[in-house]
């Protein structure tokens, strides 16, 4: 079985794709992701025609719009890496998730040096120009920069979101799209939206109750947008509990009174930072095991992705 497709910057695979003629290899890319994640790899620079080894190469701005130019030199590559981003984006639409090279002015997520005409750096908010290229054509993408994947909890929301991309895609968009299975995502996901935004959660059920208001497609990409937008918001400790305390209202009959007196105990341990997420959510998972629940058997917050990556031992 194949795994959910990911683009990443090729240097992160650990080939010389780089400019000095050297990688940025992520171990945790290629030994861990890769269980799960069918990586397409793309190296702009490279596959733009600039060669390997190559002049380093920053942003200038320039009033006529920003240009990709040789750090030490004249050498404009603005052209080409224009010709190959539109080349491929259409390539790329079946990727859930991306995984870019930080400070790269071709792959840079955010933060990448911005320079005048002269060659002085003016601001430091800039955007690699295929991944600003990227996020502007694929606006629900999650994407995330390598570097920032060691935050425990920026490294578990992003693989969170590719997952719950992923089902979207393929059970939902495109010629899968049907009132059937817009509610049924709906569903699975309820408890994750709940986590993430209460708000949004408010809003996309009353979206949904009336799917004759307007064209069915319509009604689904204004649901996908909130959706997405939604589960980039980190999830507070207190959002959590209040999820938790949920699920513990259907599974009274599954937890006697001891067992439920200890998870009281570990939801508000976790509440206070003594323990991590996995361990009340092993309890209610447990209980759930013990009298399944049949609303509860469909909600993709109980496991939002496989246990063996073991994020939720870590937030």
């Amino acid at each position: 079985m194949s795994g959910i497709p990911v683009g990443i910057s090729t240097c992160l695979l650990g080939k010389e794709v780089r400019h000095d003629g050297g990688h940025k290899h992520s171990r945790y890319c290629t030994e861990v992701l890769s269980q799960h994640f069918d990586f397409w790899p793309v190296c702009p620079e490279l596959e733009a025609g600039l060669g390997v080894p190559r002049p380093a190469i920053h942003l200038r701005e320039y009033p006529s719009g920003m240009r990709l130019l040789d750090a030490k030199g004249s050498a404009d590559h603005t052209s080409a890496m224009q010709e190959f981003t539109n080349g491929i984006l259409p390539e790329l639409a079946h990727l859930r998730g991306y995984i870019l090279m930080a400070k790269s002015p071709s792959c840079g997520m955010a933060r990448i040096k911005v320079h005048n005409p002269e060659g002085q750096v003016v601001r430091r908010d800039g955007q690699g120009m295929f991944a600003e290229a990227l996020m502007r054509a694929y606006p629900l993408l999650p994407v995330e920069e390598e570097g920032r994947l060691n935050d425990d909890a920026l490294r578990e929301n992003f693989i969170e979101r590719v997952f719950a991309y992923d089902d979207w895609m393929q059970n939902v968009a495109n010629e899968n799209l049907t009132a059937k299975a817009l509610i049924e995502f709906h569903t699975r996901h309820k408890f994750q939206l709940l986590a993430h935004s209460e708000k949004i959660y408010r809003q996309l059920g009353p979206m949904l109750s009336d799917l004759k208001s307007d064209a069915l497609e319509a009604i689904a990409n204004r649901y996908i947008q909130a959706f997405m937008e939604a589960m980039t918001q980190k999830v507070s400790r207190g959002s959590h509990i209040n999820v938790m305390q949920h699920l513990m209202g259907y599974l009274r009959d599954a937890m006697e009174g001891e067992d439920r007196k200890v998870l009281i105990e570990q939801i508000e341990a976790y509440g206070r930072g003594e323990v991590p997420l996995v361990v009340p959510m092993t309890l209610l998972r447990m209980a759930q095991r013990r009298e399944p629940v049949d609303y509860l058997r469909l909600q993709q917050y109980l496991t939002p992705y496989p246990d063996e990556l073991g994020l939720r031992n870590k937030v």
